[in-house]
């Protein structure tokens, strides 16, 4: 879930990059969730991937933090670490077009995303929120899902808006980080993904203009909570840590965190 280039050039260049690094990597050691224990187990800062392998470190495990997912699964090429512990959507995209990787049957973890909004800001997480269940009763949060997620339907029925959208309410800035396809990524420069059309069709039905703002995942909530953005959207996972500091809206997907291992 970081740059403004091309898609297309950064997967590729990406892939490229990969490929290169995966010759004589170490044999894989980890089968499933059992053999964590005492293991090297890359992640992505801040995500929940990286708290939940966290509690591996009381059983000897060392936790490698990387600021892009794509750093973590360059070092499960080369063999310095034994596994990534990532979302399964990103997770499919990586091993797709690297056939010395594969993803774990077993699941890790099941969670919900939402969208985080400053706990001063009550309103705002009501508007998203009755927003939310009016694009679920609409079929809308299952088409864009779709048209991302899935065989028979993906890419086919991109999101469009409504062409008499009353922007008259202003802009809201979304804070996301942008290399976590397919829930937001680069694509012609402009930030595409699930996460970017759901808060389309969120600010289409509250009458805001949107506006995205590309950062590390670890600077969203901060960037939400000193009003530098009004909202996060980031396949971000609601936690109780994590609602200390600040709110989230009622949940609009279910994901899984999987393991990913060389072959």
């Amino acid at each position: 879930m970081f740059r403004k280039i091309s898609s297309c050039f950064a997967i590729a260049a990406l892939a490229a990059t990969l490929t290169a690094c995966g010759g004589g990597a170490a044999k894989n050691t980890v089968f499933s969730v059992d053999d964590l224990p005492g293991k090297t187990i890359g992640v992505q800062l801040g995500t929940t991937g990286d708290i939940y392998a966290s509690d591996y470190e009381a059983e000897g495990s060392t936790i490698e933090r990387y600021s892009k997912g794509g750093d973590a699964v360059l070092a499960l090429k080369k063999g310095t670490i034994d596994c990534v512990i990532i979302d399964e959507q990103p997770a499919k995209a990586f091993v797709a077009k690297n056939s010395d990787l594969t993803i774990l049957d077993e699941e890790f973890a099941v969670e919900e995303y939402a969208i985080c909004i400053s706990k001063d800001r009550k309103d705002l997480t009501d508007e998203f929120n009755n927003a939310l269940a009016e694009l679920k009763d609409s079929g809308t949060l299952d088409e864009i899902v779709s048209n991302y997620i899935g065989d028979s339907t993906k890419g086919t029925h991109p999101y469009q808006s409504p062409a008499d959208v009353d922007r008259s309410k202003g802009t809201l800035t979304m804070a996301t980080n942008a290399a976590f396809e397919p829930y937001e990524y680069y694509e012609n420069d402009a930030i595409v993904g699930i996460d970017a059309d759901i808060a389309q069709a969120i600010c289409d039905k509250l009458g805001y203009e949107l506006k995205i703002e590309d950062m590390e995942f670890d600077s969203i909530i901060a960037a939400v909570q000193s009003g530098k953005a009004d909202f996060g959207a980031a396949g971000m996972t609601v936690t109780e840590d994590r609602l200390k500091n600040i709110d989230f809206t009622d949940p609009y997907t279910t994901a899984t965190q999987v393991i990913i291992v060389r072959k």
